[in-house]
C-alpha cells in the first residue's frame, strides 16, 4: 500500500504514520529524515543536496523525487510506504506521480487528517507545558508563533495540493482531533486494514 498522509502541522501525521509502520511495515518516509540520513551516508544525493543546503536553498525537487525514488525501491519498501510531509506544492505533486508512473508504483489513497486550528494551538500549548513538567526542554517548534508561521505556510504553498489529489478521486478523510487511538481505527478502516 503506497500512501501520502496530509494535513497541517501537528495533525498527528507522523505518529499514524508511525504506528503503520510498526503494525503493518509500511515504511515511513519523511523527507526531512531521508535527507539527513542520504547526507550522513555520504551518498550521491546527500553530497547534491547538502550542496544546495550549504547555500541556504531549498533541495530542488528533481533531487528530493530522486531520493524518493531511491527509497521506494529498497526491501524495506517491499510493502509499501507512507509519505509524510511530501509533496508540499502541486509542482512537487505531479513530479511524485510521474516518477511512480515510471516504477509502477501508483499511489493507493491519500489520507487527509481534518484538525481544527485552535486545538492544534491547544496541543502545542499542552506538549511545551508537558515537556517543561518533566523538566526537559522545549523544543524551539513547540510554540504558537512558529505554529501560526508554519500554518500560514501550509495554507498558501501546500494546501493546494489536496485538491490536486481531490481531482484525482484519491483523497479519503480522517478526523485528525479524536484520540490517537480512535484516530489509528479510523484509518484502518478507512483504508480497509
Amino acid at each position: 500500500m503506497r500512501l501520502i498522509f496530509f494535513g497541517p502541522p501537528g495533525a498527528g501525521k507522523g505518529t499514524q504514520a508511525k504506528r503503520l509502520e510498526e503494525m503493518r511495515g509500511l515504511k515511513q518516509l519523511s523527507t526531512g529524515d531521508m535527507l539527513r540520513a542520504e547526507i550522513a551516508a555520504n551518498s550521491a544525493i546527500g553530497v547534491d543536496a547538502k550542496s544546495y543546503m550549504d547555500k541556504g536553498e531549498l533541495v530542488p525537487d528533481s533531487v528530493l523525487v530522486a531520493m524518493i525514488e531511491h527509497c521506494v525501491k529498497q526491501p524495506d519498501c517491499a510493502k509499501g510506504f507512507i509519505l509524510d510531509g511530501f509533496p508540499r506544492t502541486i509542482p512537487q505533486a505531479e513530479a511524485l506521480d510521474a516518477m511512480l508512473a515510471r516504477n509502477s508504483t501508483p499511489l493507493d489513497a491519500v489520507v487527509e487528517f481534518q484538525v481544527d486550528e485552535e486545538e492544534l494551538f491547544a496541543r502545542v500549548r499542552n506538549r511545551a507545558a508537558q515537556t517543561r513538567a518533566e523538566g526537559k526542554e522545549v523544543r524551539s517548534d513547540d510554540n504558537e508563533d512558529v505554529l501560526k508561521k508554519r500554518l500560514d505556510v501550509y495554507k498558501a504553498q501546500t494546501l493546494p495540493v489536496l485538491g490536486y489529489y481531490q481531482n484525482k478521486g484519491m483523497v479519503r478523510s480522517v478526523n485528525g482531533m479524536k484520540l490517537v487511538e480512535d484516530v489509528s481505527v479510523d484509518i484502518d478502516t478507512l483504508l480497509g486494514l
